[in-house]
């Protein structure tokens, strides 16, 4: 059936084309409006097939709606509203409209029940978000964004050729649960993976998410990676190759966010970190491990958004992100500090915030399923995550050393934006049934138990000690200005060898044929023009000879030829015709 109702995708992508011809405060509550038409759009769907469209005899399926795919509708469109109110005050066209544009092809990814409409949502959310990355219009950010695309055109192509392979195996372009079972499964699960940032294939991730402004980075922190996880939930479910890919995605990036210096790029390994949770709940494949993994993409959108919302109003307020450079801005900025607390015990799990309820559901899973190594990676990872998000973060931009900033608070959009956020990290926390009811199974799991809540401030307040200890020793890794080295290394140096490769070798090859080439071009192109009038007068001469003994042949006997050419009464043409060719042959010739 075909609903009446315009579909979630289209109500952004169309929408975002009017903004441009919008002014002033019109502009503003058109742009705050759509996310909001979308979301009440959603909440009067029902359950099962809608906006089926016959293509090519195929049938587009642009509206799959179950609790999976409705579940990550909702949240993604309740981060488009906060994105957008945070981002109200920016006076550029391009990351409003390439923003919309971002929401709504996401919503097409999560909405699409065929293969075909996924790929091309697919392809327009990774040109749109290209152009937040950009947005920044720096050298740095055009660059990475350059290589962002590159990246996502790759995983297109390889997600592209797995789609076509599929289809011709199964006859059919819809999906749902493939597995890891053929060459096309592979190709699909690798397309998948490369946009969740999958370990080793994440590199894109820290490169270009702290390019943006401080408003696109918002956006970017939200779609692409939980789109992702998404499909690998409705594709892949209980793939033992997750496990191993999210352990590695939980532990690995702790490293990196120890070390870095610019606040959004702790975030972005930060935001990698947690996406491994979901992986690895993935993978394990059980009720519990999905809940676990949906509910903490649910959560973690908003409290990834609330944390890169606060180092954005840094950035906005004082042009400035490394650690190095700030700090001591809890004095004039106590609202920005307050909810990126808000935001770094949300990621932490502390109990009463809304981590707490989802990444907890993961790890008890780990246990229900005696996955024990599992089970303590997630621990340590856990404790990981409140040294360099739940601590780093909030100690570094707010505490820590006084830099002598004395910025004000941000506009007042930004303001609500993040306290909306903080107020749904508190209240996903307390109240975390209505989440647990959009669940795509039943859920039995009672969060707040006395071990759970013990198990988890054990965690917390140990790693909150060992932090403390190494800072007030001076063992704690020094925060310098510095780049570091991660996997985007190995293509970019092969990028270079292979450029150098081509060109030397390729580019070489080429020159030498087309000296070649043109040589014989050229010569060829000299032989014409100098013998173009020799050739016209022979031809010519001939084509008169030839209508000239037509006619005499008309005029006489077929015998009187024999007799012309004794009497030596032929036309004199045919002695020209036979002299011209002459020369022209030798012309030729030599």
């Amino acid at each position: 059936m075909i609903d009446n109702m315009l579909p979630p995708a289209l109500i952004f992508i169309l929408g975002a084309v009017l903004i441009p011809f919008l002014k002033g405060k019109v502009k503003a509550a058109y742009m705050l409006a759509l996310p909001i038409v979308v979301f009440i759009t959603l909440l009067n769907l029902s359950l099962g097939n809608t906006w089926i469209v016959e293509f090519w005899g195929y049938e587009l399926i642009m509206g799959r709606v179950d609790k999976l795919s409705l579940v990550f509708a909702y949240v993604f469109t309740i981060m488009a509203f906060l994105g957008v109110l945070f981002a109200l005050h920016v006076k550029d066209n391009l990351q409003h409209v390439s923003g919309l544009v971002y929401v709504g092809s996401t919503l097409g990814v999560v909405l699409a029940g065929d293969f075909l409409s996924l790929y091309l949502f697919w392809e327009i959310m990774a040109v749109s978000s290209t152009f937040l990355i950009i947005a920044s219009r720096t050298r740095e950010s055009r660059e990475a964004g350059f290589r962002y695309i590159l990246m996502h055109l790759v995983g297109g192509l390889i997600l592209l050729a797995g789609i076509v392979l599929y289809v011709q195996k199964t006859g059919t372009i819809a999906f749902d649960y493939i597995g890891l079972n053929g060459i096309e499964s592979y190709l699909i699960f690798i397309g998948i993976a490369l946009n969740a940032a999958a370990i080793p294939l994440h590199a894109w991730l820290p490169d270009a998410y702290p390019m943006g402004t401080p408003t696109s980075t918002v956006f970017l922190s939200a779609f692409t990676t939980k789109s992702a996880v998404y499909l690998l939930i409705r594709t892949f479910p209980g793939a033992d190759i997750l496990i191993i890919i999210g352990a590695l995605m939980v532990s690995l990036p702790i490293f990196y966010a120890v070390l870095e210096n610019d606040i959004r790029r702790v975030l972005s390994y930060s935001l990698m970190n947690q996406v491994g949770f979901m992986l690895v709940g993935i993978g394990i494949g059980s009720q519990l491990a999905l809940n676990g993994a949906v509910a903490h993409a649910f959560c973690h959108i908003i409290y990834k958004a609330l944390l890169f919302m606060a180092a954005g109003s840094v950035l906005q307020m004082t042009g400035k992100i490394k650690c190095t450079e700030i700090g001591g801005l809890y004095k004039t900025m106590p609202l920005t500090c307050l909810f990126c607390l808000v935001g770094a015990a949300s990621i932490s799990a502390f109990p009463l915030f809304s981590g707490f309820v989802s990444k907890s559901m993961i790890i008890s899973a780990s246990v229900h399923e005696k996955i024990f190594i599992i089970w303590l990676v997630l621990q340590f990872a856990s404790t990981g995550v409140v040294d360099h998000a739940g601590i780093k973060v909030p100690f570094f931009t707010f505490f820590g050393h006084d830099s002598g900033i004395r910025a004000k608070e941000p506009p007042l959009n930004m303001l609500l934006a993040m306290g909306i956020a903080a107020f749904l990290c508190v209240g996903l926390g307390v109240f975390y049934q209505p989440l647990y009811n959009l669940l795509p199974f039943p859920v039995h799991y009672v969060p707040y138990t006395g071990a759970h809540v013990v198990g988890q401030l054990q965690l917390l307040m140990f790693g909150a000690f060992a932090f403390t200890l190494l800072i007030l020793a001076g063992y704690y890794i020094p925060e310098v200005r510095s780049k570091n080295l991660d996997a985007d290394w190995t293509y970019r140096k092969f990028g270079r060898f292979a450029y150098k490769v081509a060109d030397k070798g390729l580019n070489s090859l080429n020159r030498i044929s087309e000296r070649v080439l043109m040589g014989f071009v050229k010569g060829l192109v000299s032989f014409f023009k100098s013998a173009a009038v020799k050739i016209a007068l022979f031809v010519s001469v001939n084509i008169w000879l030839a209508l000239g003994y037509r006619d005499k042949r008309l005029e006489i006997k077929k015998n009187q030829l024999y007799n012309d050419i004794i009497e030596g009464t032929l036309p004199i043409g045919i002695g020209a015709a036979v002299a011209i060719s002459f020369i022209l042959l030798m012309f030729i010739l030599t």
